[in-house]
């Protein structure tokens, strides 16, 4: 089987770090529905049992939404685990970009070897209930400079947004063309929003025009909860259409994605929606993509 980057994993241990959005209380009206089935520890070992079947070669941590104040202390956790269990390979990092000392805060950060980026979610929607932030946070002159900022630092930036905010991030990224950016879960597509396709796929148009931006194939639940293998199929080719094969990139996003089916569901969907691919093609979209674009250096 070709061999498998997965570019989107989380890791927590809810005894050791605090995760507000796995604690209890738990609801069903927040943009990810409830999410009481994952608020458990997951660490390596949980991975690579649901992984059994899938090849993996080496794994991206994206920021599990740990309370910011133990930001520092997740990097410091996830480097441990890696020296102990050979995961993760590659981390991204916290960090709030219009925080106001943030300079410090990037510089220790990037202090850990393994930190590649910094992931700072800024979904915002006029629907309350789809919001992840009380306002759009992009379009503050101090988290745009915060953006800046990174370049600096060498550290790349994991984009997680909604399609309304796509057109205008994608003019302050063509300002900054030294910093790489990587757009989350397929652009999180909202369906149930007027024209919701049109849009996505306008936003996405406008990130794609911008060289240093690439895209992970992931999280198709957070667009569709009951994502069927055709709507895994219509998007992933839509989003290589835009990108190409060179600029995007496979990911599990577990286990937040078990949230919307099985990750081998899910993984037995993408392999089917690009079969038709010629084998380079698949091993970059696999594995080789996220190896270069995270610098992992697996020679996949």
């Amino acid at each position: 089987m070709i061999p498998f980057v997965d570019a989107h994993i989380h890791l927590w241990d809810l005894e050791r770090l605090r995760y507000p959005w796995l604690t209890p209380p738990f609801a069903d009206d927040g943009p990810n529905g409830s999410v009481e089935a994952i608020a458990r520890t997951y660490l390596p070992a949980d991975y690579r049992r649901e992984m059994a079947r899938w090849n993996v070669a080496g794994a991206v941590h994206v920021d599990a939404g740990a309370h910011p104040g133990d930001a520092l202390r997740e990097t410091e956790w996830l480097d441990g685990l890696a020296d102990a269990e050979g995961l993760p390979d590659a981390i991204i990092a916290f960090a709030a970009l219009d925080a106001p000392e943030l300079d410090s805060f990037l510089a220790a950060q990037a202090r850990h070897p393994r930190v590649r980026g910094i992931r700072h979610i800024v979904n915002w929607h006029p629907d309350p209930r789809r919001s992840y932030t009380q306002r759009d946070v992009t379009r503050d002159a101090a988290w745009q400079k915060g953006f800046a900022r990174l370049a600096d630092h060498g550290l790349s930036f994991d984009l997680q947004c909604y399609p309304g905010q796509m057109t205008a991030l994608a003019e302050l990224f063509a300002r900054h063309p030294d910093i790489p950016v990587i757009v989350n879960h397929a652009g999180m597509a909202v369906l149930d929003d007027p024209d919701s396709f049109a849009d996505w796929r306008r936003g996405l148009a406008a990130l794609a025009a911008c060289p240093q931006v690439s895209v992970k194939l992931s999280g198709f639940g957070f667009a569709r909860r009951d994502a069927t293998p055709a709507f895994v199929r219509d998007t992933v080719r839509t989003v290589i259409d835009l990108f190409g094969t060179d600029r995007a990139m496979f990911a599990s996003d577990l286990p937040t994605d078990r949230l919307f089916g099985t990750i081998d569901a899910q993984m037995d969907a993408c392999h089917a929606a690009v079969a038709d691919f010629g084998e380079e093609d698949r091993r970059a979209l696999f594995g080789r993509n996220a190896d270069r674009i995270y610098r992992l250096g697996l020679g996949c």
